[in-house]
């Protein structure tokens, strides 16, 4: 076999190689990514290497979630605002599709503010229910520790709390 890059004068006879062979390309760029040749590795680079940024992150994939979420509720959108401008071309584009934005708009307005309404009418109710029953046992609590001019305790409301819890318990089961 022939040598491409003969040394020498022409006839061949210069066909040995000084010195090691020349790194290829993909080798010199790995060596530079780790920090270079003839010297160790430095702390940047050795970082780098080993770590990864896979990590998982939570907040990341809520976010990318809600991102896909809305885009498929933009695209549900323009394609009922597309069905919807079939029918009607009256209007330029831009001005139904402000139009069909508010009614959205107001529609989920209402259906929150409807939510919080109920909201509201419930937390009310439960706090009546909750002052009555406190009211109720304050005023048991009362006649429960009632005494005699001689320190012992009245025992006719004491009779009357068992006979009620007696009765409640025999109407509950039967």
């Amino acid at each position: 076999m022939k040598n491409r890059n003969p040394k020498g004068n022409g006839n061949g006879e210069g066909s040995t190689m000084d010195g090691p062979k020349p790194m290829t390309m993909k080798k010199k760029k790995n060596m530079n990514r780790l920090g270079g040749s003839g010297t160790g590795l430095s702390l940047q680079a050795f970082a780098n290497a080993k770590s990864t940024s896979n990590h998982y992150n939570p907040a990341l994939i809520k976010k990318k979630k809600e991102f896909y979420k809305n885009a498929k509720y933009v695209n549900k959108f323009k394609k009922s605002l597309k069905q919807q401008n079939q029918g009607k071309n009256s209007l330029p584009s831009a001005q139904r599709t402000i139009e069909s934005l508010r009614q959205v708009y107001e529609k989920q307005w209402e259906e929150k503010e409807k939510a919080r309404m109920e909201r509201e009418a419930a937390m009310q109710v439960k706090k009546e229910q909750r002052e009555k029953a406190e009211a109720q046992r304050k005023v048991e609590r009362k006649e429960m520790f009632k005494k005699t001019r001689h320190g012992q305790p009245v025992m006719k409301y004491r009779i009357q709390h068992l006979l009620q819890s007696i009765q409640g318990s025999s109407s509950a089961s039967s």
